[in-house]
């Protein structure tokens, strides 16, 4: 079985706590002994995964990126069928909260979108098999340890995927920048797959189609649109605050 290199601090450290079988030795650039450093070591001793050193000239030829001196040999990355969200769907409690990225294919955006979905209380990450960025040691550097805890899910027809969920009872919101409802107008605290399309594209037709509602972001500047992976945190942080303050009323 070939292994992969994931590099950097956090993802390493992510790993030896959520998946430490998947690692199977762990290097350090020689000289590195800083107390965040020590840390990891503890967590990879516990776990019985080996520890080596290296020279960071040699690291730098094993990774693109900048590995600061931490980079482990792991099994290969885990991306899950649509069949993990029917699993996720039947367990959890409360209204699930799903984000569906439609053909996001820079791996820094879809590691950036990873790291604000988990940090949002998203239930997975959706994306289609196609024309789609997947797991890659950039896109786990950029999670900073979320791409080993959110669920991503790989579908082969997402409008068929679409539909299922909706038979389920959720509600799909779908951003688009000619849409007059603004994403702080929109109710979130149901049960709610909320779809980011493509920078420039947008989300393809067939996706839209499948769409309940089609929300904007409101934009006060001269630019017309965010980075896609900025605008999915304000848009998942907009379900989050609107979910917290719908709980307190309750209380």
């Amino acid at each position: 079985m070939s292994l992969e290199k994931i590099y950097g601090v956090h993802a390493v450290e992510a790993l030896l706590r959520h998946h430490p079988k998947r690692v199977k030795q762990v290097w350090l650039a020689e000289g590195r002994s800083e107390p965040r450093v020590q840390a990891l070591v503890e967590l990879a001793t516990q776990n019985k995964v080996a520890i080596g050193q290296a020279e960071r000239r040699e690291m730098d030829v094993w990774v693109e990126g900048v590995h600061q001196g931490v980079v482990a040999d792991v099994s290969p990355s885990q991306v899950w069928g649509e069949a993990m969200l029917d699993e996720l769907l039947d367990r959890t409690e409360g209204p699930p909260l799903l984000l569906v990225l439609d053909g996001v294919t820079d791996p820094h955006n879809l590691g950036a979108c990873l790291r604000s979905a988990d940090a949002a209380g998203a239930l997975a990450v959706i994306v289609p098999k196609d024309k789609s960025a997947t797991l890659t040691p950039v896109v786990r550097k950029v999670a900073c340890g979320a791409a080993e805890v959110i669920p991503l899910v790989a579908v082969t027809n997402l409008a068929r995927t679409l539909e299922k969920l909706q038979q389920r009872g959720l509600w799909v919101v779908g951003t688009a920048g000619e849409a007059e409802v603004s994403i702080y107008d929109q109710d979130l605290t149901g049960p709610t797959i909320l779809i980011m399309g493509a920078e420039g594209k947008g989300m393809r037709r067939l996706t839209r189609e499948h769409c309940d509602y089609l929300v904007h972001l409101p934009m006060a500047g001269s630019v017309s649109s965010l980075n896609v992976s900025v605008a999915t945190g304000v848009c998942l942080f907009e379900a989050r605050r609107q979910r917290g303050a719908k709980a307190k009323t309750k209380k």
